[in-house]
């Protein structure tokens, strides 16, 4: 069930409805509950279970660790989270990948063994419960939050249904005191909620949607296209992708807040970055905010400069890419970030020596930098097949490629037009207006958005392109 399908609006609508009309916060959350585990069994019934497996492995892991005292009791039971919920995100997603890579290297070395492979399907939105639940574990390990008593309450931050899919990667520790107390309608701005859940729905159906065939028909055979049209789609996937996520972000916050509860950011304009680490500081900020808490910063702990602060770097973003997907491509993704991440801290750095005359121009390329070499590392993450990746990537980086077929020429002018419609939005010019507006005209403008961007979007619905990660 897609967000942008009708049927998703008449789930919402009841559940909706049903939550606002029960009294009780307890039947609340429990109807919540019921109502986020039909959603997800109508992606894939069969691994419905492994979500409450999930719940049930980092609720007793919470609450034994509160029960042990020694230190050895209480790391024994984050080492059962750990080992658990990883070893699970292993079986069902990396397994296959590891046992093919290790067959083709002693291949490639003469030596021939069987390959078995489990071939098993990939649960939709497992990594990013995996995370939600190892966060829990961790923050009760650390001290950071007392472990709950109530199973139901827990399970709810887990399966949320907003959320559940594709993120944002919630925490407990910001989620589950929003349980404690009773949702008030009047405390909810209807107003900024639909207009987000709009804006949602025009990223994902009207640009990602439309620009995929298009972009699709370019990495099919990027040898037959000019250079210029190397640019575009690389450019162009870069806005899909973004669209198509953040999209998918900005729904899930407007559903949550429609039903009381507040979701993290996860997207912040980052493509107006003034350089790597401020890139990684704005995108998917739940998935690096949390591997910074929990990854990077204990790899470097206690050193926090030379090469084990760029190890640890280094080591977070291919993680980072291999958490996208098993593939040999989402590891090159990560490891290019990672050296550019590490080369971006160490002109930082370097730059703070410069002449002011010499450090304002060299800031004003740093976004357009940054653009391109994103652009650069988002056509290796495109999973289009190894030589066309090849082709596209030179295409783009050395104006090399023999074709002369072009892209549509309305495809050239649809950026300048998604480049202004950002930067209005980056820098809030129409935010404050539109909060003044009366109540009745900001309805009147969405009802006629709404109208608006159904004819625009696609006329076949395409899934979120994080819900295969």
């Amino acid at each position: 069930m897609l967000f942008t399908e009708f049927r998703f609006v008449a789930f919402f609508l009841l559940v909706l409805a049903v939550h606002w009309a029960l009294r009780s916060n307890t039947w609340r959350k429990h109807w919540l509950l019921v109502a986020s585990y039909a959603f997800y069994a109508g992606w894939d019934w069969r691994f419905l279970g492994l979500i409450i497996f999930s719940t049930g492995v980092d609720f007793t892991a919470g609450r034994m660790m509160a029960r042990e005292h020694p230190p050895g009791g209480r790391k024994t039971w984050l080492r059962f989270s750990l080992f658990t919920n990883l070893g699970l995100l292993g079986v069902f997603k990396y397994f296959d990948f590891f046992v093919e890579s290790g067959h083709s290297f002693f291949g490639w070395m003469g030596l021939n063994f069987p390959l078995s492979t489990l071939e098993v399907i990939l649960p939709v939105g497992i990594s990013f419960y995996t995370f939600q639940t190892l966060s829990y574990s961790i923050d009760v390990y650390r001290g950071s939050m007392k472990p709950t008593r109530n199973v139901w309450d827990f399970a709810l931050f887990v399966g949320f249904f907003p959320q559940l899919v594709a993120g944002p990667i919630v925490r407990a520790i910001d989620f589950m005191p929003q349980l404690d107390t009773r949702r008030v309608f009047a405390r909810v701005d209807v107003r900024a909620c639909l207009t987000l859940f709009l804006i949602g729905f025009i990223k994902k159906a009207c640009v990602s949607d439309n620009l995929a065939p298009i972009i699709d028909t370019y990495f099919t055979e990027p040898l037959a296209y000019d250079w210029l049209s190397a640019w575009m789609a690389g450019i162009y996937y870069a806005i899909q992708i973004y669209c198509d996520f953040s999209g998918y972000s900005d729904m899930a916050i407007a559903t949550a807040g429609l039903l009381g509860y507040t979701l993290c950011l996860n997207f912040d304009f980052p493509y107006f970055s003034q350089n790597l680490q401020v890139f990684w500081a704005r995108w998917h900020i739940s998935l690096s905010s949390w591997l910074r808490d929990y990854l990077f910063m204990p790899l470097h702990k206690f050193r926090k400069w030379g090469w084990f602060r760029w190890r640890a770097q280094f080591i977070t973003m291919v993680l980072v890419g291999l958490w996208h997907g098993a593939a040999w491509n989402f590891v090159i993704f990560g490891a290019m970030h990672g050296v550019g991440v590490i080369t971006a801290a160490m002109w930082t750095r370097r730059a703070r020596g410069f002449k002011p005359w010499f450090k304002r121009p060299l800031h004003l390329l740093g976004p357009y930098i940054t653009f391109w070499f994103v652009v650069a590392s988002m056509i290796v993450f495109r999973p289009s097949g190894t030589q066309p990746t090849i082709d596209a990537l030179r295409a783009y980086l050395f104006f090399d490629t023999p074709g002369t077929a072009t892209l549509t020429d309305s495809f050239y002018w649809l950026f300048p037009a998604l480049t202004l419609a950002h930067v209005i939005a980056w820098r809030g010019w129409l935010s404050a207006a539109w909060k003044r507006a009366p109540i009745w005209f900001c309805y009147f403008v969405l009802g006629a958005g709404a109208a608006v961007a159904l004819q625009w979007a696609a006329k076949d619905y395409q899934a979120f392109i994080y819900f295969q990660f």
